[in-house]
């Protein structure tokens, strides 16, 4: 999990005073859920935001890190709902100061006010992924794969709706919907490692046993 605070000065300009206050945003590479006290699941933003008493906002995309790192061109997605617990529009503003401090030439950044979709699109997307890479150790094609695919991007739209009422359908054609499930269907670690799976035939060994 890489997290990063921000300390922003801003003036009330009713009182004619500066107001200081902690911003946390975390790409959570540890994707997934937790579980909630008394059942069900919770957000991993969620945990940190209690564990820490201060607002967090989530960051992802389709961002795969030797890319970035090469500055090949990429979007991600950033939200800012969790800047403040009422949600004023002031405070809301405050999303343009994560798009200008983390936003280059070759990293678009896109706020958005959506935080679980967010964040649930990161964790399930890779679930589709493993899918995605069974299907290429498989060897059943692109078609499949595409298939895969769509079906793995209605469950997520069902699942975010069904867990967090209020769930942004638009939120899923941003870079942290279909473009970071397209691209880790493709790319990612979780398509790479159920691939190599199921060609190494642990699959067949299993069964046996």
């Amino acid at each position: 999990m890489e997290q990063c605070m921000l300390g922003i000065t801003r003036r009330d300009r009713k009182r004619n005073t500066c107001v200081r206050k902690m911003i946390g945003v975390t790409d959570i590479i540890d994707k997934g859920f937790d579980t909630a006290e008394g059942g069900g699941i919770v957000l991993i933003s969620h945990v940190i935001q209690g564990i820490l008493s201060i607002p967090v906002s989530v960051l992802m995309g389709a961002n795969l890190a030797h890319e970035v790192a090469e500055e090949k061109f990429c979007e991600t997605t950033v939200d800012r709902s969790h800047l403040s617990s009422l949600r004023s529009c002031r405070d809301k503003e405050l999303g343009t100061v994560f798009r200008d401090l983390i936003q280059t030439d070759y990293f678009r950044v896109v706020v958005v006010d959506d935080v679980e979709t967010v964040e649930v699109c990161g964790a399930l997307k890779n679930i589709v992924a493993c899918g995605a890479g069974f299907v290429d150790g498989l060897g059943l094609g692109d078609n499949t794969k595409a298939a895969v695919i769509r079906l793995g991007l209605m469950e997520m739209i069902k699942f975010a709706e069904e867990y967090y009422p209020g769930t942004r359908l638009s939120t899923f054609f941003e870079s942290c919907g279909v473009a970071d499930l397209v691209t880790t269907c493709y790319g990612g670690r979780n398509r790479k490692v159920s691939e190599a799976f199921v060609k190494s035939n642990k699959v067949n060994n299993r069964s046996k046993n």
